[in-house]
C-alpha cells in the first residue's frame, strides 16, 4: 500500500543523512518515476525534501526540519524498536516483528554491535501468558466481552468483563476492564485468570478511565516495616528495594525501612529471607511473625516424630 510505502520512506529519510533514488526504487521494488511522485506527496504534507543532482547528491529532509516539532533520531527510532522487540517478546507471534521492518530498514540492524538496549518482557509464564495475551488483544480490538476464573486471597469465581486495556506494570501483565459483577472498572492479573474465553457478543465500549497507578489510589492497608538483614542480603535489598531504603546498623547489619502494600505482602517478602532477617517492628506484625515460627516448628518437628 501507498501509505505503508510513504511511512517506510520518511522512516529511511529520518535514519539516513542522504539516500539515491535508485536505492528507494529497488528497497521498495517501485519504479524511479513512482518514487519521485512519493516525494511530491511527502512535501504535499508538509515534509520538506531536498533532491540534490549529480555526484554526491540524492534525495533528504531539510536539515534542522522537525516534523510537527519532532524529529526522531536513529537513537530514538532504536528505542523504539527495542521496545517493539519487547512486545514480541510476550505476543506469541511476530506481528511486531513485521512491524519492525515497515519502519527499519532491516529488521535484522536492530541487534547489531551498536545497539546498547534490548527488552524481553517474558517470564517464567510466557508459555501460558502468550496465548492469553494474544486472546485479550483481540478482544480489545474487536470489542467483545471476556469471562474467566479469578483467583485471589478473596476467593475464586467466574468475571464477565468488557475490556478496555492490557496492562504491564509492577512486572506483570493485567487487564483493565468493565467487570458486570462489580459493576465498576477492575484491573485483574493475566496470571491469576484460568479458563480464559473470549465471548460472542460485541459490547459498546464506554468512554473508559484511565486506571489510578498512584500509590495512594489503591486499595490496600499498608504496613511500615523495620528490620535488620544480614549484610549479605544486601544485593537483593538494594535490587528489590533501592538504596534509599537501607542504612547500615551499629552491629553491622542493614536495616530496612519501607511500606509494604499490606502485612500479607510483608510477611511473604521477609520469610523469604528465612534467618537472614530479624523484623524489628511494628510489634503486632513481629508477633504474627513468632506466631508463624512456632507453626513451622511444631509442623516439622511433628513430622520429624512420625518418621521416628
Amino acid at each position: 500500500m501507498k501509505i505503508d510505502r510513504l511511512i517506510s520512506i520518511l522512516s529511511v529519510l529520518l535514519q539516513r543523512e542522504k539516500v539515491t533514488a535508485p536505492y528507494l526504487a529497488e528497497r521498495f521494488e517501485v519504479s524511479r518515476r513512482t518514487i519521485a511522485r512519493d516525494m511530491d506527496t511527502l512535501c504535499a504534507a508538509g515534509i520538506p525534501i531536498v533532491t540534490e543532482q549529480g555526484k554526491g547528491g540524492g534525495i533528504s529532509i531539510m536539515p534542522g526540519y522537525k516534523t510537527g516539532g519532532v524529529i526522531l533520531t536513529s537513537n530514538e527510532m532504536r528505542a523504539i524498536l527495542a521496545g517493539l522487540r519487547g512486545l514480541d517478546s510476550v505476543s506469541g507471534t511476530d506481528r511486531y516483528k513485521q512491524l519492525m521492518e515497515k519502519l527499519s530498514l532491516d529488521s535484522s540492524a536492530c541487534l547489531t554491535s551498536g545497539d546498547n538496549m534490548l527488552i524481553d518482557l517474558s517470564s517464567w509464564y510466557k508459555s501460558s501468558l502468550a496465548p492469553k495475551i494474544e486472546l485479550l488483544q483481540y478482544a480489545v480490538t474487536v470489542g467483545k466481552k471476556v469471562r474467566f476464573f479469578y483467583h485471589s486471597s478473596g476467593g475464586e469465581g467466574e468475571r464477565t468483563v468488557e475490556p478496555y486495556l492490557l496492562i504491564y506494570r509492577w512486572s506483570s501483565w493485567y487487564l483493565w476492564g468493565f467487570c458486570e459483577r462489580r459493576q465498576d472498572y477492575r484491573m485483574f492479573k493475566l496470571a491469576r485468570m484460568t479458563e480464559l474465553q473470549c465471548m460472542d457478543a460485541i459490547f459498546e465500549k464506554r468512554a473508559a478511565p484511565l486506571p489510578d497507578f498512584s500509590f495512594s489510589k489503591q486499595p490496600h492497608q499498608a504496613v511500615r516495616v523495620r528490620a535488620a538483614f544480614s549484610v549479605t542480603e544486601r544485593w537483593r535489598l538494594l535490587e528489590e528495594f533501592g538504596s534509599e531504603c537501607i542504612t547500615m546498623l551499629d552491629d553491622g547489619r542493614l536495616l530496612l525501612d519501607f511500606e509494604f502494600w499490606d502485612e500479607q505482602s510483608a510477611l511473604s517478602c521477609l520469610l523469604s529471607f528465612g534467618t537472614r532477617v530479624e523484623l524489628l517492628g511494628p510489634p503486632r506484625l513481629r508477633e504474627k511473625m513468632a506466631s508463624m515460627a512456632e507453626e513451622f516448628f511444631n509442623l516439622y518437628a511433628r513430622e520429624k516424630k512420625t518418621e521416628g
